[in-house]
Order: C-alpha cells, then structure tokens, then sequence
C-alpha cells in the first residue's frame, strides 16, 4: 500500500526540534513538485510515464507517494552484494551497495549518493495532520537529477544524515564477477 504520509510522519516524529539545512552550493539544484523549468536530461509525457512504470511506481516516482514500509525486499538486502542501485525511471546510477545501511525502520538507506546524481528539495508539510505541531519542520526530498523521478527523503539519523529511499524508485544490477 502506498501512503503519502507514512514516512513523513515518521520523519517529523524522529527529526524532532532539528533543523536541516539547505546547501546553497551550484551543485545542488532545487525540485519544486509541479515545476517543469528545470532542464531534466530525460523527459516523458505523462503517458510515457505510465507506460514505462507500474502504478505504484508512478505514485511514487511521479507524484511523491512512499511505499509503506518493509514493503520492498531492498530495505533488508545487505551491502555484502557488489552492485549498483539505479533511478527506475531513467537508470541513472545514484547509489553503490556498499554505502547501504540497514536499519529496522524498513526503507531502504544510503549513507550517501554518487557525486552530481541526486537533486534535493524542501517539502514543506502543508495539508499534514502533523503541520500544527511541527509548523517549523521541512523534509528535505531527494530526487533523481536526470529525471526528477521522487526517490525519497534525507533524514537525519544515528548522528548523520541518511538517505531514505523507496526501494520501488531503483533498480539493482549485481557486479559483473
């Protein structure tokens, strides 16, 4: 089941009085949900999209819906496979194995992306049930750069800021041996 509140709950209850920062760095560009200005490399129509993904894949690629958790078998593989982890929308390489982190939470983590390949946002938590008692809290949403396609979320945890992906906006290819 996808839910557009589930993780986000999650996030605010475990993000607490803590702040994120926005990198102001050329580097980073922001997604704004609903603007088409920003000049993506791979672009489809909307019909092109559900065509090419399931429609779980498209709420959370394209709408920015998350999978409920420990509901993708990524969130418990480990880092012991060799391998890469791409955008399912545009296969884009965003994350190696060996920087995925398992935690029970049941999303699947990365301690970090591969260099220029995820763009951030900040998602502002208007329409939440939570809003009135975190009216100060953003989550910052990471998304592909090549695509746009909604990967997930950054969140800080254990001391460090994690990514919080959806396991259904990858794809996995083992090492070659």
């Amino acid at each position: 089941m996808i839910s557009p509140v589930t993780r986000r709950h999650f996030l605010y209850a475990t993000a607490g009085a803590a702040a994120l920062t926005v990198s102001t760095s050329p580097a980073r560009a922001r997604w704004v949900s609903g603007d088409d200005t920003f000049p993506y490399e791979v672009t489809r129509t909307e019909a092109e999209w559900r065509a090419t993904l399931t429609d779980d894949e498209y709420m959370i690629l394209r709408e920015g819906h998350t999978e409920a958790k420990k509901s993708h078998p990524y969130w418990e593989k480990t880092s012991e496979e060799a391998g890469i982890y791409s955008c399912k929308g545009c296969d884009l390489e965003i994350y190696e194995a060996k920087w995925k982190t398992v935690l029970e939470i049941g999303w699947v983590f990365f301690q970090h992306s591969i260099p220029n390949t995820v763009m951030t946002g900040i998602e502002w938590p208007e329409g939440s049930e939570m809003m009135d008692e975190f009216k100060s809290l953003t989550a910052m949403e990471a998304h592909c750069r090549r695509c746009g396609s909604h990967l997930g979320h950054l969140v800080p945890l254990k001391g460090q800021v994690l990514h919080c992906i959806n396991g259904a906006s990858l794809k996995f290819r083992p090492a070659a041996v």
